[in-house]
């Protein structure tokens, strides 16, 4: 019966939050506080192994799965025990990380090494070149270019990445140019002549473009390195070197099941960068 009503609570305070789209609505409503609300609404997502909001700058938004429920919650008059033994719910841990485009190629490339069947995890691979939030959790593990030095969380430097152009060959003077905003956009912002650039929104495009010989590119060297087909065509650039930092949020880098990953990581980064430092 106590496990039955934590976990009606849990739900009662999950739709307050999908109601008022994000916590500060949902602790006038229920008398919670947010920091509360968060660490319930953690808490409820670990236990489903399903990430139930999207964190958005401006409030909470319900991913699928997040509004499934909320349909049954908000149809539910007595019998919450139908929500509970719905197949939708399981034990597994949810693990958001988050990475550049590079990383992420290389963390799926290298993920039977970071996951285990046994785990008894789920993971959100999210690729993006924003730096996205982990005190509000919209990511639970991020790998970054700079030391993280906002309250609450932990870093862990694991190598340095550096940087320079590749080509099919040399004779290809055309450069693939990233409009965002990374180090590596900015670089070639100043330095790729814009009358002889071919603009990508998407960073891996650059690599596509190169492959088959339209256009010069700025890369990792971990990942230019090992492009069969591509040669180095500068040295690296020594501007865009930069530190590798693993960052977790400090209450997770406690959890075993956070843990165990965050160690993983380290040690296929440490792995990459012993081959290209």
């Amino acid at each position: 019966m106590n496990e039955m009503k934590a976990n009606w609570d849990d739900l009662r305070l999950f739709a307050a939050v999908a109601r008022g789209h994000g916590l500060a609505k949902a602790s006038k409503a229920t008398g919670k506080s947010a920091p509360t609300l968060l660490r319930r609404m953690l808490d409820l997502e670990k236990s489903m192994g399903r990430e139930l909001f999207r964190r958005l700058p401006k409030g909470y938004e319900l991913t699928d799965h997040g509004q499934d429920l909320f349909n049954k919650v908000i149809g539910l008059e007595g019998g919450i025990s139908n929500i509970w033994n719905n197949p939708v719910r399981g034990k597994s841990t949810l693990v958001k990380i988050s990475a550049g485009t590079w990383m992420t190629k290389f963390l799926s490339e290298h993920m039977n090494a970071i996951v285990r069947p046994d785990d008894n995890i789920v993971v959100h691979l999210i690729s993006t070149e924003e730096i996205l939030d982990i005190n509000r959790r919209q990511a639970v593990i991020g790998i970054r270019n700079r030391r993280p030095h906002q309250r609450g969380l932990a870093g862990r430097r694991v190598g340095r990445v550096r940087h320079a152009a590749y080509a099919i060959n040399e004779d290809v003077s055309t450069w693939a140019r990233y409009t965002g905003n990374t180090p590596s956009a900015i670089w070639l912002k100043k330095h790729a002549n814009e009358d002889n650039c071919i603009e990508i929104t998407n960073p891996r495009n650059g690599l596509d473009l190169a492959l088959i010989g339209a256009a010069r590119v700025v890369l990792p060297t971990f990942v230019g390195d090992t492009q069969s087909g591509l040669v180095r065509i500068s040295e690296t650039i020594e501007e865009l070197d930069s530190d590798q930092w693993l960052v977790v949020h400090d209450e997770d880098r406690f959890s075993p099941e956070i843990r165990r990953i965050v160690d993983r990581i380290y040690e296929v980064l440490r792995d990459l960068h012993r081959n290209h430092s």
